[in-house]
């Protein structure tokens, strides 16, 4: 990273409190995530879905999701990423209260369609704010904001399991989560005034004259839907898979989610320990090897519990391939004057491959479940993190470290 490296203690009150908030915001956006994700099985058997019905879902969410990370960018142009995170999260809320209380699929859909603009506006906003923040620390903090969402995963993921076992219905996870959207929208993230009047940020050259390498940034989205099209598989598919091909209970099923998080905050926790130790490139060479490995698991699984084991050796492996992409984004933006501007402009463009990864992992595993099982579906994810390997040199992108080689390790 650019600038001097400071910890913690070094820094100012309010950019502690800025790290803070952010991370509350990651969380919840995890939260949501994994309860809407988690609730498939049960809106499958309310609707009367297919496997092609939540596939023709998911794609619509992550069209709308592209909109919202569209509008983050516009937003947070013309006033500061902090108020379009905040008004990111009052639009959550709403989708998140009319899915759980639909009493008619027209207005299910009418939730999830809100919702799943929000989810590209929090997913845009709550990355700028941490690139930002890692700028200002000057030195690899983005695998923490990440973990942040994981703690959010588990904890949708478990409240799922247990609303399952006490027969309790969507409305008793979904509305609280709302709520609780409501109110981290009011927490203090990072403000960025004194940098509003600076050049575009997705226009704006690097301070040397020369312009912005788009090259590499297409090589990092390339990564980053390589990444997301296991997330989305993972995420989406992983209670379905269990409860219909291994016949996992509602109980059991929603845990191979709540695994695949509980490993991934485990990877995001140590993660910028890894990258400041080894560097960027041979952290993603790692994480998308052991990824290979957690998805052959959950091809070969006979039995729920192999199934849960391989999701989680997933999450080991690769959770932190898309915080280091928008880290690796960020130090393209260059030093000031104007970095934090370009700073958004390029995490809202970098964030729209991630629906484009969404989009191959959600709806090809759908797509060819619905000829051949769902099983042969995560061959696709399994494809996509071996593609990994050959591209974990862009992730050194704009760094003044030199990266740590191989004999060294």
């Amino acid at each position: 990273m650019t600038g001097p490296t400071s910890t913690q203690d070094e820094q100012p009150a309010p950019v502690r409190r800025a790290r803070l908030a952010v991370a509350g915001a990651f969380a919840v956006q995890g939260l949501g995530f994994a309860g809407v994700l988690t609730h498939l099985p049960a809106f499958k058997d309310r609707w009367g879905l297919d496997d092609l019905g939540v596939t023709v879902l998911m794609f619509a969410v992550a069209v709308l999701a592209g909109v919202g990370s569209m509008l983050a960018a516009v937003i947070a142009a013309r006033a500061t990423s902090a108020s379009a995170l905040r008004l990111a999260l009052l639009v959550a809320a709403v989708g998140l209260a009319v899915l759980g209380t639909a009493p008619a699929f027209w207005l299910f859909c009418l939730g999830l369609g809100i919702y799943g603009v929000a989810l590209g506006l929090i997913d845009a906003t709550t990355n700028m704010q941490a690139v930002a923040l890692e700028a200002e620390y000057g030195q690899s903090i983005l695998t923490s904001f990440h973990a942040a969402w994981s703690v959010g995963g588990i904890a949708g993921a478990l409240a799922t399991a247990g609303a399952a076992a006490l027969d309790w219905p969507v409305a008793a996870v979904l509305v609280p989560v709302a709520a609780l959207a409501v109110g981290v929208s009011f927490a203090p993230f990072r403000r960025a005034e004194a940098d509003r009047m600076s050049p575009s940020a997705g226009d704006a050259p690097i301070a040397d004259g020369r312009a912005i390498p788009w090259n590499a940034l297409g090589l990092l989205g390339l990564a980053l839907v390589l990444f997301y099209v296991a997330d989305s598989a993972a995420s989406s598919w992983s209670s379905i898979y269990l409860s219909d091909v291994l016949l996992a209970s509602a109980t059991v099923a929603p845990l191979a989610y709540g695994a695949y998080q509980a490993t991934s905050l485990v990877s995001r926790a140590v993660g910028d320990l890894a990258v400041r130790r080894y560097g960027p490139t041979n952290v993603v060479r790692a994480a998308a090897s052991v990824g290979v490995v957690g998805l052959a698991m959950v091809i070969a699984a006979q039995a729920p519990w192999l199934a849960i084991l391989g999701f989680a050796v997933l999450g080991a492996g690769v959770a932190v391939v898309a915080p280091l992409t928008f880290a690796a984004a960020g130090r393209l933006a260059g030093p000031d004057p104007g970095r934090m501007r370009r700073i958004d402009g390029l995490v809202a463009r970098l964030n729209q491959f991630n629906y484009l990864g969404f989009v191959l992992g959600g709806v090809l595993t759908g797509l060819i479940s619905s000829g051949s099982g769902l099983r042969w579906g995560f061959v696709v994810p399994l494809v996509g993190i071996a593609l990994l390997l050959p591209l974990a040199g862009v992730f050194a992108t704009g760094s003044r470290t030199r990266e740590p080689t191989e004999a060294a390790l």
